[in-house]
């Protein structure tokens, strides 16, 4: 039988296209998941700034992960990476038309329904691209590496999209629609039709697609029977929570000037695209920052360092007076005053700043909790991805929690679950993700003899 072969053994010129192929995916993932919150502030704008039922959207997003999940991982094992990518871009083709549709008539349960297809797409490309740049740099600080790059550009990619919003929102009104958006939803339906065409011609490495075939038997264990995957799984349900949480909510603090919001002065929308895109931005320099140190700095110490720091700038933010302000940058932000020609300067809470350098220590996460989950898991990787793909609704499921939380005790008070789950994080660098099950065979040699 013909075999492909082990990642080490791929050719420079396939490994180098298969890792090209997986970052523009990353970036696609980043594009569609961050169109929801600054899309949700239309829809809870019109709805007397109701901030819960804007995040609506977002939580359909992520609770397709809870359904798409397990399946997605399934796929992989059947018809491989380059075939579940390829559904997977059809299908968020679907979803961003069906978001599309909703602004004929503005109708908020066929936007939500939109939402959800296209959580099922992000889910299935998050399914691929985790392992297989893991896989394409043999595992551990390399493995890592890649993925972090892969995130940085991920987080390019988000730090443009709720920017380009806001640009096309302007100034928030009851009367702003969905129909503000759809240039962007249109692009987003052409990226994806495109990224089909491109997908469908590029050579993808197959790791684990003919041996999943002849398998005969299940497999003796599973994924969860690793106590550091287990932990892992609760670690990533936490942080995408905390990921999508802090600038998700921010968006709606900084865009609310009535409901106990920031009252950001002139054009709030565009403001708080703004100021959240630096979120994004941030995590595209730390992300960056960590693919060229990731070779030499582990997974587990930077997990414990950028924990650490997210806990005390969280806990610093909601502690510092909303009275205390810095101005936002004159190229952010300037308006004259038609009556009188006064420049008007918009006036920034300095915890909103404080909550944006988070970006800076969520932008690893992702990559480290991933790496430190699946190391030694062998031919249980591909499952274990699956069950990951299932805990992202943390992303959905979290920041509704402290949208809750929110209008009961206030925006900036509902950080406190923020660095709840945070101190997990910490706890899970510090002992959790040690690999206390190694007398479980995994076959590692017998995965790469490809």
């Amino acid at each position: 039988m013909t075999t492909q072969p082990a990642s080490g053994q791929l050719s420079p010129r396939l490994r180098f296209i298969a890792i090209i192929a997986m970052f523009f995916l990353f970036a696609m993932i980043s594009f569609v998941t961050n169109l929801a919150a600054p899309i949700g502030t239309i829809w809870g704008y019109q709805h007397e700034g109701n901030s819960f039922l804007g995040m609506m959207g977002n939580m359909m997003n992520f609770l397709a992960y809870l359904f798409m999940g397990v399946p997605a991982g399934n796929l992989l094992q059947k018809i491989g990476y380059k075939k579940t990518a390829l559904c997977a871009m059809a299908i968020g083709a679907a979803g961003l038309f069906i978001q599309w549709t909703s602004s004929i008539d503005d109708n908020f349960i066929i936007y939500l329904t939109g939402a959800f297809v296209c959580g099922l797409s992000v889910c299935m490309l998050n399914t691929v691209v985790n392992p297989m740049l893991n896989y394409l740099g043999n595992g551990g600080n390399r493995g890592n590496q890649l993925i972090q790059t892969g995130g940085a550009i991920n987080s390019l990619s988000g730090t443009l999209t709720p920017f380009f919003v806001g640009v096309l929102v302007g100034e928030l009104t009851k009367e702003t629609t969905i129909k503000a958006v759809t240039p962007l939803l249109w692009i987003a339906i052409g990226v994806f039709i495109a990224s089909f065409i491109i997908i469908s011609f590029i050579a993808i490495p197959e790791p684990n697609l003919n041996k999943n075939r002849e398998r005969k038997s299940k497999l003796p264990h599973s994924a969860l029977s690793f106590r550091h995957t287990v932990l892992g799984l609760i670690g990533i349900f936490f942080y995408v929570g905390i990921e999508v949480g802090i600038p998700g909510t921010l968006n709606f603090y900084l865009s609310d000037q009535g409901q106990g919001g920031a009252g950001v002065i002139g054009a709030a929308s565009t403001i708080a695209g703004a100021i959240v895109a630096l979120y994004w931005l941030l995590m595209l320099c730390g992300r960056t920052l960590s693919s060229f140190i990731s070779g030499k700095v582990s997974s587990r110490t930077q997990l414990m360092a950028v924990s650490a720091v997210a806990i005390v700038l969280v806990i610093l933010a909601i502690c510092t007076p909303v009275s205390v302000t810095l101005p936002v940058p004159p190229q952010i932000y300037s308006t004259i005053n038609p009556a009188t020609g006064e420049v008007l300067t918009a006036m920034i809470p300095v915890s909103a700043y404080l909550l944006v350098l988070c970006g800076l220590c969520t932008s690893v996460m992702w990559g480290n909790i991933f790496n430190l989950a699946v190391e030694g898991l062998g031919k249980y990787t591909d499952q274990a991805s699956g069950f990951f793909m299932t805990m992202v609704v943390g992303g959905g499921l979290i920041p509704l929690a402290q949208q809750l939380i929110a209008k009961s005790v206030g925006y900036m008070a509902s950080y406190w679950l923020i660095a709840i789950c945070l101190g997990y994080l910490l706890f899970y660098g510090i002992s959790g993700s040690k690999n206390v099950n190694t007398d479980i065979p995994t076959d590692n040699s017998e995965l790469n003899a490809l």
